[in-house]
């Protein structure tokens, strides 16, 4: 799985930066869902002014893993990064809900795969997967 220059980041990302996340984004999402669905769909569908969309990137990433024959790395980076937020929110004083942890999930996943493709995608696709512009004031102030 940590093949190339960016295992060791890709590692880092699920090691380090998942389980740092993933209860504060599942609690975020249960403390304000409505709000959150909003900035994540404007976010999957639309992007920002600094970042293009998260459906958009995710086809990207999937393309340059597709066209480098890694599909069963980034499957493998996923899924690891699934079970670090699983090990995260296990033991918190989290009580996530199912979608609030399905977005904490997401939210992961695609920082990691993220890290997989750093050396490879403009920083315009790696902003919009690793989510840039969905905490920020602005996205904050208007849901």
């Amino acid at each position: 799985m940590a093949r190339g220059p960016c295992g060791r980041d890709v590692l880092n990302v699920i090691q380090q930066e998942v389980p740092e996340r993933a209860a504060r984004r599942a609690a975020g999402w249960d403390a304000d869902p409505e709000g959150m669905r909003e900035r994540k769909w404007d976010w999957e569908q639309c992007g920002g002014p600094t970042c293009g969309s998260g459906r958009w990137a995710d086809s990207i990433a999937m393309s340059v893993s597709h066209a480098r024959s890694e599909p069963a790395a980034q499957t493998w980076i996923e899924h690891l990064a699934r079970s670090a937020v699983d090990q995260a929110l296990v033991g918190t004083d989290t009580d996530a809900g199912m979608v609030a942890r399905c977005y904490a999930y997401r939210r992961a996943t695609d920082h990691a795969v993220a890290a997989q493709h750093q050396a490879r995608l403009e920083p315009y696709v790696l902003d919009a997967l690793r989510g840039v512009g969905l905490y920020s004031p602005a996205a904050v102030a208007a849901a």
